[in-house]
Formats: C-alpha cells, structure tokens, sequence
C-alpha cells in the first residue's frame, strides 16, 4: 500500500467492497464553523495558505509544536511566507491526521500528489494559485464537486442569518442550516456574559432588564432561528449541570448577574442548570436535536488567549468531567422528548456516553470529536460502541471544520475508518455482507438525515 493509494486505511477486501459503496454517497455535515458569507459571496480564495490554514487551529497547534514563529502563523507576515514555513515543518506532522486531511485535499481537489516539504513548497504554491483562479475552485461549485448535500453552521443567538436568508436564493444544491449556538447565554460566569445580554437585547428588540423578558428575548431568537430552518441547538459545556432549580432562585441569580454582582460557584451551577433545562423546553417543543459538546477546557494555555483570543489552538481535553450524576436530571427530564447527541472530548466517557445511549433511546454517541476525530479514534469509538449499544444508532460524522476544503477529505477518512471496521467484522464472521453494506449505508448518509430531520 503506498500514501493515500485506492486502499488508503482499508485493511481487507471486504473493507475494500464496502468503502466503494458509499464513498460517493452525499455528504450530510451536521455541525461545521462554515463562513456562510464565504460560500454565498463565492468569491473563492487567492492561495493555499488561505484554502488549508489561515482558519484552521488544528494547523497552527502543530506549527507551534514545531518551532515555528507566531509571525508565521496568525502574525503579520505575508501568505506565501506562512505557507513556506508550514510546508518546511509539514514533514513533521506525518502520523497526525492533520497531516493526511492536507495531503488528501491536494491529491482530491488539486489533483496534486506530491507530499509538502519544503522542497516542494513553491510548486504546489504556483499550481494551487494557478487553478484557484478558475471558477470551478469557488465555495459553491467545490460543495457540489464534493457532493455535500446539507451543511450545519454554528451561529450565535445574536446573529441576522442575513447569509442563510441569502444562500436560500443563491446556493444551489446544498441546504445550509442555521444552529442556535446557546453558550453565551448560560455563561453567567463570564465577564463577556452582560456583553451578550445587551446584543441579544437589540437583536430581539425585547427588554432584557429582567429575568422575563431575557427567556423572552431567547425563545424570539429560537423562533426566528427556526424559521429560518433550524434544525438542532448546540451547547458546549466543560462541565454538565442538571438538576431542579426554582424560577425564583434563577431570578435572583440573574438579577446579581446583570448587576455585575459576585456569583458563588452554586449560583453559577444553578442557573446553567436553569438555562439548560428552559432551552431543552424549547428545543423538544421545536422537535430540534440538542446537541452537548462536553468536556473541553477552553484557553488553557494563558499567553495564547491574551495574544489571540479564542479559538486559537489553546484548549486541552481532561478525564476530570463527571457525566453520569449530572446529566441525570436532565436526561430524564427530556426521556424520549426530543433527541439528544453528546458528543465528549475525551475518550474515557466513550463507556459513560455509550451506556446512557442503551438506557435512553433518544441519546445518541455523537462522532469521534475533536482530538479524537482520526482513523485510531473513529475506529476505537466505532468498534467500542457497537459492542455496549448499537452502531446502527451512532450518529454518522460531522467535520467540526472551519474550511470548506476538509468536508470531502474528513468524510473520506470517516467512511474509510467506518468500512475497516465493518469490513474486519465481516472477515471474522460477525456480519453477513448483505448486512454490513446497509450498516455502512445508514451511518454514511441515512441516520444523520433521520437524527436531524434534514
């Protein structure tokens, strides 16, 4: 086998069998960072660096790793700079996923082989400016190249969705849907937690001075969200909270908050719960997917986050989440109500996740997420699922991808990872082959179109 040849991670022929039957299935893409205004502007880009890293933390993580100035990474140095020093150190990143979702967006894409090295840095440079100038190298036309179907965005309860209106009209051949991203709205604790209040307050154009009239204002942005095609809400919590708290109690909380007071962490705790439990209200009245990205700790590495703020490669994953007691209560308030996808961080809850999953029909695995989102990590959570609750009902992927370009190289390295492991089964005769090919199907293109209702 050689790199990203016709057998690239599939180990057997039935794997073999099975990869051909949906790699030219739809893609279905739940939960991206899409730049909807990028994809409806269409204007394309002008270089590589823009294409592959200028939004992708996952890249810069790794420049960092090794040795490469901030300069030439998020600093102020030209593109074609920050490309060569990414292709001088790209050697380096052989074995991590990054390092495959690259090369595989080159040979698909480009139709460019050759591995990045700084020996090859001003070729694939040159050749890659060259054919982004053509047309069919804009955001619109490499999604139905890629054959992405339906793209998930991320969105802030603020935000217009003045591109989702607009996409509607424009876009052909993909459905882009808004999701309510709530974060902002639980986190009392934040210093930015009033800045959101405020924005929310004018977006809506309903007084948020009390605690009324703030689940007032949430529930016009979740209506004008949903009218607007809304199908699902994402909430991304280090640590989960759910139990019974009181209107009273949430009030006076809110009360404090808005003032600028000092909250106790009970106080926090109680009203993330409150929160928590009122948007659930108003996803399972909407028939919307919750969706709970737990367990990261978000700008762990100080210096990072005062020089670029979020989103900048400076979160870790931690065992140290509980799970099981605190999403009891809220689990069991919403037990066959609406569905919910829990997607963890970090590995060791995949058993948690898993087992709550076979008590609660309507709880889901979400995908192998984050740093686990690899062939090692797809196939573990994969193998693992299947055997305590059912593969059939694991939610299919997800690209989590800020850059358009990863939907197609992600997906294929989700469905390749997803045919090895059902193509082993086969092998070891755990499956019949008529049934694996429906098992890989579904989980392809079929239960993410049923779990979302797209």
């Amino acid at each position: 086998m050689s790199f990203l040849d016709e057998d690239y991670l599939l180990e057997t022929a039935a794997a073999r069998e099975l990869y051909d039957a949906i790699a030219d299935l739809p893609i279905v893409d739940p939960h991206t960072h899409a730049d909807v205004a990028e994809i409806v502007e269409n204007d394309g880009w002008d270089d590589i660096w823009e294409v592959e890293a200028a939004t992708d933390h996952y890249v810069w993580a790794l420049m960092r790793n090794c040795g490469v100035d901030e300069e030439l990474i998020t600093g102020d140095a030209d593109n074609r700079e920050k490309w060569t020093a990414l292709a001088e150190v790209f050697p380096q990143f052989a074995g991590n996923p990054t390092y495959e979702w690259v090369h595989l967006d080159l040979k698909r894409r480009f139709g460019i082989e050759k591995p990045i090295s700084a020996e090859t840095a001003d070729e694939i440079w040159e050749e890659t400016k060259t054919q982004l100038a053509a047309d069919d190298m804009r955001p619109q036309e490499l999604l139905a190249e890629m054959n992405v179907e339906v793209v998930g965005s991320t969105d802030d309860p603020t935000d217009d969705l003045e591109y989702h209106e607009r996409a509607v009209e424009e876009v052909e051949g993909v459905d882009i849907v808004p999701t309510w991203r709530a974060d902002r709205a639980v986190k009392i604790e934040r210093p930015e937690w009033t800045d959101f209040v405020a924005e929310l307050e004018a977006a809506t154009e309903l007084g948020t001075d009390d605690f009324d009239g703030f689940l007032a204002a949430l529930e016009a942005s979740h209506d004008y969200f949903a009218e607007r095609g809304c199908r699902a809400c994402d909430l991304g919590i280090e640590q989960p909270v759910s139990r019974p708290v009181s209107d009273e109690r949430a009030r006076e909380i809110y009360q404090r908050g808005i003032a600028g007071g000092s909250l106790s962490e009970r106080e926090v705790e109680d009203f993330q719960a409150y929160l928590t439990e009122y948007i659930g209200e108003l996803n399972a009245a909407k028939g919307w997917v919750t969706q709970l990205h737990i367990g990261p700790v978000r700008n762990y590495r100080d210096s990072l986050f005062e020089r670029l703020g979020p989103a900048a490669g400076g979160d870790i994953s931690t065992q140290d989440v509980d799970l099981a007691k605190p999403l009891e209560h809220f689990l069991n308030r919403f037990d066959d109500e609406m569905n919910i996808v829990c997607y963890t961080i970090d590995p060791t809850h995949y058993p948690t996740i898993a087992t709550i999953a076979r008590v609660f029909p309507n709880v889901t695995v979400g995908p192998a997420w984050w740093f686990n989102d690899s062939p090692f990590g797809i196939e573990g959570q994969l193998e693992y699922v299947g055997t305590v609750e059912l593969l059939s009902q694991h939610a299919g992927m997800v690209s989590d991808s800020r850059k358009l370009l990863s939907y197609g190289s992600r997906f294929e390295m989700f469905r390749r990872s997803l045919a090895n492991v059902v193509g082993n089964q086969v092998d070891r005769g755990q499956v019949p082959t008529d049934v694996a090919h429906d098992l890989v199907e579904r989980l392809a293109y079929d239960r993410p179109k049923e779990l979302y209702g797209f």
